[in-house]
């Protein structure tokens, strides 16, 4: 398994881009999860926390698949694969998901619209923007010291 240094321009680079591919990767996961939640959710006429909590949990569900999904093609057991993906992107999806959340909670008619509507996705949107920096940052404190997204690193395909 390669680490990673903090310090000095070429391991410092090589740490930055891992955690942006880090943090891509809970984005993509978690924005994947909170629009079918949002969207499955708005179809069934649930409340605002029903859909919230929906939308959270498939949040988290895309997102370790995303993780295990490599783990599992490299044969891994099932045990390693899950307790790999959970040690791997809680952080950072739960960073994700609560800034998110907060942010479309507060982000005026977003959760009273349709799935027509663009505000919804604006709001989320705008809570991944402003959740990426802090989410990105975790990502690389985790990998410079060996854990997080370090650990899934040789099993994803680059």
């Amino acid at each position: 398994m390669e680490t990673y240094a903090a310090t000095g321009p070429g391991p410092a680079q090589s740490l930055d881009r891992l955690a942006i591919s880090a943090t891509t990767h809970c984005l993509i996961g978690c924005a994947t999860g909170e629009i079918v939640g949002f969207v499955i959710a708005t179809a069934l006429g649930w409340s605002d926390i029903g859909q919230i909590a929906l939308a959270v949990g498939l949040a988290y569900l895309f997102g370790f698949a995303l993780t295990a999904r490599p783990l599992v093609k490299a044969g891994l057991s099932a045990g390693v694969v899950v307790s790999t993906a959970l040690a791997a992107d809680t952080i950072s999806i739960t960073i994700m998901e609560v800034i998110d959340n907060l942010t479309v909670v507060i982000w005026p008619g977003a959760l009273e619209a349709g799935v027509g509507d663009p505000v919804p996705y604006i709001a989320v949107a705008a809570g991944f923007v402003i959740a990426y920096p802090f989410a990105w940052w975790a990502n690389r404190h985790m990998i410079a010291r060996g854990k997080g997204h370090a650990v899934v690193h040789q099993y994803h395909e680059h």
